[in-house]
This record gives structure tokens, sequence and C-alpha cells, in this order.
């Protein structure tokens, strides 16, 4: 890791590191020597590869090894300071101490480390909505009766309630994530959704057209944010439309949450003091181990509380520690040039592209993410994704507006900043990652299928992924990864 990422990457620091990595290994190899090797492995893979997925990141080696400690072993039920297990002192410590962070890193008033990922995270909020907005309301209109007092039909009352609340979020085509009312997910199982779109001239989001849509609809949940929109979005805009209609906002910030955290997005672009709960992973941007947190405001931190047992089982204390860790650092003045850069690099590889005459969603970016549209090339996004793969480059296939290939070919690439630019690349480098992108995707032709006409086999020219790989290589060994540490 460089400069631009978590603070101490010394000479010192990359010896114990490197110290404590392999003495690790070796214990594991006494056991699985197999799993040792897997691990060495996929660094090596990492090392070797430019890592372009918009969702993935590389974690410091502090918040890496606090994942591998003895809080693994621990149950946790409950809250601080009121666990449904003894001896949890510690794992007190641990999540008072990453919800801490997390309020001040975020400003927000209140802050739940206990979701295991995104879709838990936003489940946690999703029924926490329901339980302080439906269930209160319709307890205290069955009367004065104790919980455990409730017959069968105020039971069934109540669920006839919670089944039949409305959400309305972002479609996955043009950019929402599938937790936000789509349709094979629990989410727009458990409540009568409506999507909203982009324009579709643009790309960008109609906040008129959203308004007119929220007005019509009436939602009780308004989710805003993105998985694949490359573009800011004013929240302030959106609580105005939430407002009128008297529906909570909601935004889900996994993607963009390191741009938050290092003041890239402020103001109205800030979705913090504008939505009554946000969402987040702590991976992708905020460059931290896989999980999930919840921020609420005071009206809705009751019911967030209650994730477990509402909707998690036990916490994993030794993934709230790294959670931690890695939120300590997101505090430090490096990550905020960290993340300006990876913001930056963005806009530089989307430059990249249009000056080659790629097609991009949006014309562009101004977020830590480019879509590019690669039906000019002739080719379906399962294709361009495996031959870019083929040629050391790892990209996620993704759908775009309208997609005439559906949601698993799909007609686009995702491409995102944050782990390269954790590794050191500027502008030039992503500059000349756009050109390797489209020197292969170029090179690229559809093939047949034992059938016909194949959405996902393809032709690479012969030379294009060595001659590509080969050039990746140079940019790597520039900027590499966990520099000093051996194992």
């Amino acid at each position: 890791m460089t400069a631009t990422s978590a603070k101490g990457q010394g000479i010192e620091y990359a010896d114990t590191a490197s110290e404590a990595y392999r003495a690790a290994l070796r214990v594991i190899e006494s056991v699985e020597p197999r799993i040792a090797e897997a691990t060495r492995k996929e660094l090596d893979d990492q090392r070797h590869s430019l890592k372009l997925i918009a969702s993935e990141n590389y974690a410091s080696p502090a918040v890496l090894l606090t994942m591998g400690t003895w809080f693994s072993d621990k149950y946790a039920e409950g809250t601080v300071g009121h666990r449904f297990y003894a001896a949890c002192q510690n794992v007190d410590t641990v999540e008072a101490l990453a919800a801490e962070h997390a309020r001040e890193l975020f400003g927000a008033s209140y802050a739940y480390a206990q979701p295991h990922s995104g879709i838990d995270a936003n489940l946690v909020a999703y029924w926490a909505i329901l339980a302080t907005r439906v269930e209160t309301p319709g307890l205290a209109e069955l009367g004065s009766k104790h919980i455990n007092d409730l017959s069968e039909a105020d039971w069934e009352s109540l669920r006839a309630k919670l089944g039949n609340q409305k959400l309305m979020g972002m479609s996955l085509d043009t950019g929402g994530h599938l937790t936000h009312g789509f349709r094979p997910n629990i989410s727009g199982k458990m409540f009568h959704q409506r999507q909203y779109g982009t324009n579709p001239e643009t790309g960008f989001i109609d906040y008129d057209a959203v308004a007119a849509a929220v007005r019509e609809f009436k939602p009780l949940i308004l989710v805003a944010g993105y998985s694949a929109y490359p573009r800011r979005v004013n929240f302030a805009k959106m609580r105005e439309i939430a407002d009128e209609v008297g529906a909570t906002f909601m935004v889900d910030m996994a993607h963009f949450a390191g741009l938050v955290a290092g003041k890239v997005f402020t103001g109205d672009e800030d979705p913090v003091p504008h939505a009554h709960v946000v969402t987040t992973t702590t991976h992708k941007s905020l460059r931290g181990p896989r999980g999930g947190l919840v921020l609420a405001t005071e009206e809705y931190a009751p019911a967030v509380d209650k994730g477990c047992p509402m909707v998690l089982g036990g916490p994993l204390s030794h993934v709230m520690a790294a959670k931690a860790v890695a939120l300590a650092e997101a505090r430090q003045p490096e990550f905020r040039t960290y993340a300006q850069a990876v913001a930056d690099n963005a806009q530089s590889l989307a430059d990249g592209f249009v000056k080659r005459d790629a097609s991009l969603v949006t014309g562009g970016t101004d977020n830590h993410l480019v879509l590019l549209d690669v039906t000019s090339f002739g080719l379906t996004g399962r294709q361009a994704e495996s031959a870019l793969l083929d040629s050391g480059i790892v990209t996620n296939r993704n759908a775009i507006p309208a997609d005439p290939n559906g949601a698993w070919y799909t007609s686009g690439i995702r491409f995102g900043t944050p782990a390269l630019t954790t590794r050191g690349f500027g502008a030039d480098e992503f500059d000349r990652v756009a050109e390797l992108v489209v020197e292969v995707l170029s090179n690229t032709q559809p093939a047949a299928g034992p059938n016909g006409p194949s959405k996902a086999k393809y032709t690479l020219a012969d030379g294009t992924a060595d001659r590509v790989r080969a050039a990746a290589a140079e940019l790597l060994e520039a900027n590499p990864l966990y520099p000093g540490l051996t194992l």
C-alpha cells in the first residue's frame, strides 16, 4: 500500500506485518496446508492483476490482522451493556469504539456496527423503519395489552399492516441495487414496491420525474443510493421529495461511503444530514473489512438497536473490531487525500475512455465509478468481462439503462477506482488503463456457440492478452500491493 493508504506503512511496519503473516500461515499450514497455499496464491493473484471492480478495495494489514483473533469465539447477542451472554465486556469495548468512530467520521447521531453485510444493514434499516412507523403505532391501536398477551387475531392485524407497506427505490438497470426493491430480492417481496429510473436521454436522475412518481405512489420508504450510477445525488432534494408525502428517507451509501468520509461529498451531496436512516458497507471505498453499518436519527435509533434479534444473529465481534480499526484510519487526514484521489482518478479513467471514442453511460462520471457501454464494440458485458480477465484486467459486467441483454449477460462493464488508487495509481496510470481496456475490447469478437450465436462465447485476437498483461505488469510493478510484505 502507498502513502495515500492507511497510516504507518513504513519499512518497520511492513517487516512487522510480514512476520505476523508468515507466523499465521505456518500455523494454518500445520492443519490444512491447502488453505495456506490458497491464501498465498490469492495475494499473488491480486498483486498481479488490475483490480477495477468498483465494490472491491485493499484493507490495511492492521484491519486484516484484527479479524484473526479470539473475538471470533464470542457470542454476544444484544447491545452494549445489555448482552444475553456473560463475559462480553471486551466485546462492549469493541462495539462501542466502532460506533464512536462511525458517529464522529460521518457526523451521525447514532451508529450501529453489528450488520454482517450491506444486505443485512438494509434489512435492519427496513425493519427498524417498519417498527417505528407501523408496528409501534399498530400495537398502540390494539390497546394496552402487553406484547405477550396479544391474540393471534391481534398479530394477524399487525402482520397485515407490516406486509402491505410501500417502498420506492432506484431501478436495477439504471444503477440501483437489488436490495432497493428488486423483485427476486427479499426487499422486493416484503414490500409493495415501485422503482424510479433516470432520464432516458441523459442517464441522469430526473428529480421532477422522481417527485411525480413519489406523489402518485406515496411510499412509506423512499430509498436513494446506487451501485452503478456514475453521478452524484442531491440528497437534500430527495429529502424534500420524501417529506412531501411523509415518507421515511433512507440512503444506501455502500458504494460511496469513502467519498462521504473523505469529504469529497459535502453539503447536499452528503446523505447523512438529510436522511432519516443511512446504511453502508465498510469495505468498498471505505477500505475496511467486509461488513455493514447503520446510521440513524434519534427517532429510529431504538428500533435499529434491536437489529439483533430482529434480523441479525450474534454479532461478529472480530469484524466489529476490524471496523473500528478501519474507521479510525478513515478519520486520519491521509484518508481525505485518498478519497479525493479516488474521484480524480475516476475522472481520468472516464476521460481516457471518451478520447478513445468509447461510449459511457451519462457520458462520464463525478464519483468513483465509470459505466462503459460495450455494445459499440459489438459485445455483451459477459464477453467483455471474460476477455478483459484473460488479459489480467478484473472487472464486472453490469446492466445499463434499458439493457437489451438483461441482468445476466448485460451490455455494460462497471469500473471503479478505489482499489488501484490504494496502490498509488494516478491520472497517467488510469489513462493507460483506459487504453489497455479499449485495446482488449477492440480485439475481441463474438463467437458462435454449438447452437448458433452466443452471448457468452468470444474470440480474442492472437497476442492481445499477452501484450496487455505485459503492459499491466509494468503499471503494477511501479505501484506494488502491500510493499515490503513478504510471505
